[in-house]
């Protein structure tokens, strides 16, 4: 019998996912002194999704669509 583990298994699906979920909870910390140019874009971005989500989810709920 073999004792020797692979390093190199194929992850499951679930094994992936855990992954996944553990690393939404990663703490990052913005640093407006720092930011580079690409930075305040992806931020500005970011803003731009966020108003557009809140609208949807805003015309949804009060039948605007």
């Amino acid at each position: 019998m073999s004792h020797n583990k692979r390093i190199d298994k194929v992850k499951t699906k679930t094994e992936k996912i855990k992954e996944l979920q553990s690393s939404k909870v990663e703490d990052v910390e913005f640093s407006s002194i720092e930011a580079d140019l690409e930075d305040i874009e992806a931020l500005n971005r970011s803003a731009a999704a966020d108003r557009r989500q809140t609208k949807d989810l805003h015309d949804f709920r009060f039948g605007q669509k």
